[in-house]
């Protein structure tokens, strides 16, 4: 084993380790908070056990990032394929308006349509985490040279054939790269669901701004920016273990 993948392997050991410690104890929190927050009374956020708030937190990632992907790379074949390039431009555009559109104006017009908490929050964050799915499933499937179709009509496959056995493999590095972008975009997002009651690592961070405590502030950003470094590392080493290319 190399230096550089012990290192590698030490960050995975050492990550997830320190993570578990600080959802799962409180004292930590006190040992760590306390030297710059003599003056607080209540160092840790106590409504909600913080692993609760990391399990609300995972599950609306999950769901928004399961259903931008499955769209999202839906749309991006769509487009390259002879019968849908025409809506190439539009769906660029629509996309792009997803990004741009603040998550907190899509809550404001979502909330009175389906109501607070969960839905309007899987809304806003399945909109935000379109973008670099779709533009990666394009520019991956594009990248797919004509002499490669070629070979592969030489070879008898039609073109559905084409796709999954030629064209995804080929592009799945660039997909898979979208999509691990989208989820630590949303991992951060969704934060903002805890504005309109929908739990997750918010919920101290908004917590921490109405009481003016920066204790609970820090709590919920170092927790969120953790779980946003380990998800990006799992995706990274699954994306090395199921496109071989990537480790080059």
């Amino acid at each position: 084993m190399s230096v550089k993948q012990a290192q590698s392997l030490g960050k995975l050991i050492l990550l997830p380790a320190l993570f578990g410690l600080l959802i799962s104890s409180t004292s930590v929190w006190e040992i760590l908070l306390r030297p710059a927050f003599p003056h607080l009374e209540n160092l840790v956020y106590s409504r909600a056990p913080l692993w609760e708030l990391v399990v609300q937190h995972a599950n609306m990632v999950a769901v928004s990032s399961t259903l931008a992907t499955l769209v999202g790379t839906g749309l991006g074949v769509f487009v390259t394929r002879s019968r849908g390039r025409e809506f190439l431009p539009v769906v660029n555009s629509l996309v792009s308006m997803g990004q741009t559109f603040p998550p907190v104006a899509v809550l404001a017009v979502s909330v009175p349509m389906v109501g607070f908490g969960y839905k309007p929050t899987i809304i806003a964050l399945f909109l935000y985490g379109l973008l670099p799915i779709v533009r990666n499933t394009i520019s991956g499937l594009e990248s797919v040279g004509p002499e490669i179709h070629e070979a592969a009509q030489g070879m008898g496959l039609t073109a559905v054939q084409t796709l999954f056995r030629v064209e995804v493999p080929l592009a799945l590095h660039v997909i898979m790269a979208g999509i691990r972008t989208s989820v630590v975009i949303n991992i951060g997002t969704a934060t903002i669901g805890a504005t309109i009651g929908a739990g997750g690592l918010g919920v101290p961070i908004i917590a921490g701004l109405n009481s003016d405590n920066p204790a609970f502030i820090l709590q919920g950003a170092v927790l969120s920016g953790l779980f946003a470094i380990l998800v990006d590392a799992g995706m990274n080493r699954a994306e090395r273990g199921a496109v071989p290319s990537a480790q080059e």
